[in-house]
């Protein structure tokens, strides 16, 4: 991928607002799920040879070098460090805790499931930290759509384990990085915004080493993760490191240049690829309860979508008359 203006350029991209712009920035987010699924597979097989604390180290070094590479080093300098190491370091937990539930048997288009909850606590934070107003369409659509979510997660079911709970936390952390890449979008090149993401998890992974259960376990007992892996590890780690580094950046292009709501849509991309992805490689079939709560999730998240657009018509309407 050549370097293309704010992709890795020195200056932060303006906000889109063109046809053209919103345009590339919808390709760019969907070209980005795509890849990251692909990572998140690659590394969800490779686990079970390092462990949760390896791949993060992996993941900072090869990504972070993915990142510098493609950018060529330029605009890695943050504007808005405070809150954009608080980012990068929020999502260093949030990874953790997907490897972590992956290592423990979690499949890919499970966890994905439960990640569709994302765009509706997205609904709930936009209040306190946008200041934008939801109606009680949206408030009623939100909440049907985490009736989904406890639907996926009725006792009994698949889904009724500790693992998923951690991973719906995360869920809602998640959340909250994808708004503050909203808001750093405005301010800071997409390679700073990747690369400093990449970089965090580097120390983590190094912390994370202190903790067995953040080991492989072969043979059910932790074992220190091996300096290198296997010939095949280390393919999947570079499939692993290097597509982190480019999804990352297209994630950050595409929200300087897609609006919020054309965007949010694509964010349930990643069940179908995780679906597919799980079957092919691991014979992965969810239970029929995940895809049910799920429909219901990505229902709820795109009406709240479609009720977002009629808000911003109506607003953009009440000031042509005001004009």
């Amino acid at each position: 991928m050549r370097d293309t203006p704010g992709l890795g350029g020195a200056s932060p991209p303006a906000l889109g607002t063109s046809g053209e712009q919103a345009v590339r920035g919808l390709a760019l987010v969907a070209l980005g799920f795509a890849v990251i699924s692909c990572a998140d597979a690659a590394v969800k097989w490779v686990l079970p040879e390092i462990g949760p604390a390896a791949a993060m180290i992996w993941r900072g070094l090869l990504g972070g070098a993915m990142v510098v590479a493609l950018c060529r080093g330029r605009g890695l300098w943050p504007v808005r460090r405070g809150l954009l190491a608080a980012r990068s370091l929020l999502h260093t937990a949030v990874s953790a805790a997907w490897y972590l539930a992956w290592a423990l048997g979690i499949g890919l288009a499970d966890s994905y499931a439960v990640a569709a909850a994302a765009p509706l606590l997205m609904t709930v934070l936009a209040i306190p930290l946008l200041g934008e107003r939801v109606g009680w369409r949206r408030w009623l659509s939100t909440c049907l759509g985490f009736a989904g979510v406890l639907f996926m997660l009725q006792p009994g079911g698949e889904l009724w384990r500790w693992e998923t709970g951690m991973l719906l936390a995360a869920t809602a952390v998640m959340a909250l990085t994808r708004i503050w890449t909203r808001m750093l979008a405005r301010t800071d090149t997409p390679s700073a915004i990747a690369f400093w993401l990449m970089a965090a998890h580097i120390p983590c992974g190094v912390a994370m080493l202190a903790v067995p259960a953040m080991w492989p376990a072969p043979a059910g007992e932790p074992v220190p993760p091996p300096l290198l892996p296997s010939l095949a590890g280390c393919l999947a780690l570079l499939v692993f490191g290097a597509a982190n580094g480019i999804a990352h950046l297209l994630f950050a292009r595409a929200f300087a240049l897609a609006p919020v709501g054309a965007i949010a849509p694509f964010e349930y991309s990643p069940l179908l690829w995780g679906t597919l992805l799980g079957f092919a490689i691991w014979g992965e079939i969810p239970a029929w309860t995940t895809f049910a709560g799920a429909a219901v999730v990505i229902a709820a998240g795109l009406y709240n979508v479609h009720r977002e657009r009629v808000r911003r018509a109506e607003e953009r309407a009440a000031l042509r008359r005001g004009g």
